[in-house]
């Protein structure tokens, strides 16, 4: 399923337009964006858990050369599903 596809079902499933569900779905993925951009977590009890963690630096080869290159630390998000989830899924 792509974004649209998810506005098409969300707009179908709450009974509003699509540019109303496009704008909900905006905002949670700005909201989620902003958090975690500020070290935060989100929580969806049922759903899951979004939060950021860190990558240390580290050195890596260029695959072409073989060549030894550092790779700077970074930011990463993470996504840990609930236990709702879980259960839907098996």
């Amino acid at each position: 399923m792509n974004k649209t596809e998810l506005i098409d079902h969300i707009a179908k499933s709450a009974d509003i337009s699509k540019a109303a569900s496009m704008r909900a779905l905006d905002a949670v993925i700005g909201a989620v964006k902003t958090t975690l951009k500020k070290n935060g977590s989100v929580t969806l009890v049922g759903f899951g858990t979004f939060s950021a963690g860190k990558r240390a630096a580290r050195t890596g080869r260029n695959p072409r050369t073989g060549e030894a290159i550092k790779i700077k630390a970074a930011k990463v998000p993470k996504f840990k599903p609930g236990k709702a989830l879980k259960d839907a899924l098996n």
